[in-house]
């Protein structure tokens, strides 16, 4: 077997992969510099902001305004957050109305608050409310296409809904806004004028019409007015209550509630535009500058940072328990409750991440007068130091443990089990953090619960980290540095302070923990910084393909034999039974199809690929998924693009008989007539015939002007063509056309022709009889259903709401004629009376779905000047 030396191997050596990999040191990109760019300024910018406006606000002082906040004021803002999250699962029961999509209430209550909590709180990644609607919404039966079209109307919906809320808010608050601002109060009320009347024409049409043209070529379907009006009513006690929830947490008197949702909605929207996670810094620095004259800036602060904690922190930890109870449950296998429990890794992806950002933030800020005096008396000095010191550095490990569970890796699970533990056992004697020790405490308790969803054996130290991820890390670590300094502004630093150690000393030890912590990241960082590379998959020697041919024989998947051309690398599960076929173009690792072999190993095939791909810098793909693996895809956080529709004909209603197949019955007795005569080749029949067959293909590519393919096609190879059996047509003997197929033997459920080739005088109708016979064989043969390949852009729909990628696929199919025969080759597959499944190419999102499918395009023609040729 060939050498493996992936980054992201398993630990199970024996039969980790087939894949070599030559390691070329590359780095990171320019775009990957560019984002560390843009972050960092965008960072700089907001922390500038934040240290300007609490200049004169001390530390300890917005501690105290934290625990003297009222008790009623709390319970009115847990309260205001129950009302704000409640009505966002209206937006949910509309999308789903406008799809026409009918979904139990309770899914949708499920669905919504899960997929808020997680979005709201992280919005990193996969870890978005929209991945999260996919999964669930699609277990309950719904179509992925109306799915995606929800998700649409969702966010058109919010963005409408928070510009009608803003502009009313202006007309009420414009004075105040002027005064902050500087513009003009007669301004800001044109513009919300402006705003309202735009909606209320849209309102006005929704009544009038129910589609509009936009730009001349796509339609788009108006809700009805009642949908609409609807919406704009769920969208105003939305933010009526999101605004409430930190309103309630001021000072009482500070600024009336209408002006302050005005304010509410700018932060919002700035920090949506910022695409920080959560908006942090960005919404703390609009709201601080609204209410700044108004009330102490430490009570605002204080009021800030109990709102991050009640309306984003708490739904989040009640998600996560929530999805922990459903699989205490018992009988919890409903199918939207077995992919809500599928989603817990992400939820407590999310909590670690919150978790060890609190360890970091509580390693440099003092703790109280009162905890101080109790570790005097009771607690050893040393014991003190290195309870920060441990407790920062397991905060530092968490943030990259979290990678680990959401890849739902068992030794990322233990490890975050054990540092979770010892981190609360020194929550007590770091500073009597009693609220930390009971996060850290419920963090465990979930961890242990949720244990069977983290069964991914695999070294934590393959492990390649993505450049978000890493900047994410660096973000938190900078923002530590800054609380640092605002904790201990008054304090003169000198060098002499890295050496003193007494139980008030605080800054001291936080400057020794940040230090401790940033170098063991920076080591991290640069570690991960050197080890990427990319490289080039080699292709499986005989005895690779003599497994896969013991594994493609006891499986249902025809095409899956297409492993055997010898052009895709194979990356085998640890017992040998599965596999996945994939290839590699610049940086596209795209697998064909779903793995094969055992389904209960796919999900980790899958993960193993998506990281084999993430260890070399490359972007992971899935070419022809099936609608029924699309879960764990989706699982891995993955996005869905429609590629087409494949045709398979069910054996068992497939005769000749009846006026159906009179068309076809009428071919096949012509062509017998005309002295065509089919039979079928065992591979031991076929080596005295290769050099016909020959013939019969170099005429067939001569003929249309065209050149081998590969990946997901066959080639005339001489070595692939004697692995498989093949059905030829003669007439007088000679052979004229010939086909070779594709039959796993043993569960006999699917059959489908690979490779057909005629001569260009073959009589007309010679492929339609070819088909035909090879259904009657396969019928008595006992196989269930006979597969006519796949009809590319075939059943993309033309919704307004639908992807770009939906839309283009249909202009392709219906007016791409002229690079590939789109409909024709639908229309010669139709005659069969065949049935359509879709299929699916599964990658990331943004622009990795283009590049990757030029990629593909590449790979299936030899090269893009074969893809954009012939």
């Amino acid at each position: 077997m060939a050498s493996h030396s992936s980054p992201s191997s398993n630990t199970d050596k024996s039969t980790a992969s087939t894949i070599s990999v030559a390691a070329q040191k590359t780095g990171f990109g320019w775009r990957s510099w560019a984002t560390v760019l843009l972050v960092l300024i965008l960072g700089a910018l907001v922390f500038k902001s934040l240290h300007a406006l609490l200049a004169d606000v001390h530390y300890r002082s917005i501690v105290h305004a934290v625990r003297h906040t009222p008790l009623n004021n709390l319970l009115l803002a847990v309260l205001a957050t129950a009302v704000s999250y409640l009505s966002l699962a209206g937006y949910d029961v509309s999308s789903l109305r406008y799809v026409g999509a009918k979904v139990s209430r309770t899914t949708i209550g499920l669905t919504s608050f899960i997929a808020y909590a997680l979005g709201n709180t992280v919005g990193l990644g996969v870890l978005t409310g929209g991945t999260v609607r996919m999964r669930l919404y699609t277990a309950s039966g719904v179509e992925a296409s109306q799915v995606a079209q929800a998700i649409a109307f969702n966010a058109s919906a919010f963005g409408l809904g928070m510009s009608t809320f803003g502009a009313l808010g202006l007309l009420w608050g414009a004075p105040q806004i002027e005064a902050l601002a500087h513009i003009p109060s007669w301004l800001l009320r044109g513009l919300a004028t402006l705003l309202l009347l735009g909606v209320a024409g849209f309102i006005t049409l929704c009544k009038l019409r129910r589609k509009v043209l936009l730009f001349g070529r796509w339609n788009l379907r108006l809700p009805e007015t009642g949908l609409a009006l609807r919406q704009l009513l769920i969208s105003a006690v939305d933010l009526s209550a999101a605004a409430a929830t930190l309103w309630f947490l001021l000072p009482s008197g500070v600024i009336d509630l209408p002006t302050f949702v005005a304010f509410y909605a700018i932060a919002m929207a700035l920090g949506v535009i910022s695409h920080v996670p959560g908006g942090v810094g960005v919404f703390e620095a609009v709201i601080l500058l609204a209410c700044a004259n108004h009330a102490p800036t430490s009570d605002i602060a204080a009021a800030l940072l109990l709102y991050r904690s009640i309306y984003f922190l708490l739904p989040l930890l009640l998600a996560t328990i929530l999805l922990a109870a459903i699989e205490m449950r018992a009988g919890a296998g409903a199918p939207v409750a077995r992919a809500a429990v599928r989603l817990s890794p992400w939820l407590l992806t999310a909590l670690t991440l919150v978790t060890g950002t609190m360890l970091l933030v509580s390693g440099v800020t003092p703790a109280t007068r009162h905890a101080e005096e109790l570790l005097r008396l009771h607690v050893p000095l040393f014991v003190v130091e290195a309870s920060h010191l441990i407790g920062s550095v397991a905060g530092l490990a968490m943030l990259f443990l979290a990678r680990g569970l959401l890849h739902r890796l068992d030794a990322a699970w233990w490890a975050s089990l054990v540092l979770t533990i010892i981190a609360g056992i020194l929550a007590l004697p770091k500073g009597i953090a009693v609220n930390e020790f009971i996060v850290l405490f419920l963090l465990a308790s979930l961890l242990v619960i949720s244990r069977k969803q983290f069964d991914r054996r695999s070294s934590l130290f393959s492990q390649t980290f993505e450049p978000g991820w890493l900047i994410a890390v660096a973000c938190v670590l900078a923002a530590c540095g800054w609380i640092l300094l605002f904790a201990y502004r008054d304090i003169d630093f000198a060098d002499r302070m890295w050496w003193q150690f007494a139980f008030d000393d605080y800054a001291p030890r936080s400057m020794r923990t940040l230090m401790v912590v940033a170098i063991i990241a920076l080591g991290l960082g640069l570690w991960q910084l050197f080890r990427r590379s990319t490289g080039v998959a080699e292709r499986p020697g005989e005895e690779e393909l003599q497994r896969a041919a013991e594994v493609l024989r006891k499986q249902p998947s025809a095409d899956a034999c297409l492993a055997l051309m010898g052009d895709k690398s194979l990356l085998f599960s640890a017992s040998g039974n599965s596999f996945i076929m994939f290839a590699k173009h610049n940086r596209s690792w795209v697998a064909l199809s779903d793995p094969v072999g055992e389904q209960q190993e796919w999900s980790e095939l899958i993960w193993r690929f998506i990281e084999l791909a993430d260890g070399y810098g490359g972007r992971a793909a899935f070419y022809k998924v099936r609608p029924q693996s699309l879960p764990l895809y989706l699982d891995a956080g993955l996005r869905v693009y429609k590629l087409g529709e494949e045709a398979y004909v069910p054996l068992d209603q497939f005769s000749l008989q009846g006026p159906r197949r009179a068309n076809l019955r009428h071919g096949v007795n012509r062509a017998e007539r005309e002295g065509l005569s089919f039979e079928m080749l065992a591979p031991e029949q076929l080596p005295p015939l290769m050099a016909a067959l020959k013939i019969v293909s170099d005429a067939w590519l001569a003929d249309q002007d065209t050149r081998e393919k590969g990946f997901s096609l066959g080639g005339f190879d001489e070595a692939y063509i004697l692995r498989q059996p093949v059905a030829v047509i003669r007439r007088e003997q000679k052979i004229i056309a010939f086909a070779s197929l594709m039959c796993p033997d043993v569960l006999r459920v699917e059959a489908a022709i690979d490779l057909m080739r005629q001569l260009p005088d073959a009589p007309p109708g010679t492929m339609d009889f070819l088909f035909s016979k090879l259904m009657l064989h396969f019928k008595e043969q006992g196989f269930q259903r006979f597969g006519l390949g796949m009809a590319p852009m075939s059943g993309m729909k033309d919704h307004q709401l639908g992807s770009r990628w939906q839309r283009f696929g249909r202009i392709l199919f219906m007016h791409g004629g002229r690079f590939y025969n789109f409909r024709g080759l639908r229309n010669f597959k139709d005659k069969f009376d065949p049935v359509w499944e879709a299929r699916y190419l599964v990658s990331k999102g943004g622009l990795a779905p283009i590049f990757t499918f030029t990629d593909t395009a590449a790979l299936i023609s030899g090269g893009l000047k074969g893809a954009v040729s012939k």
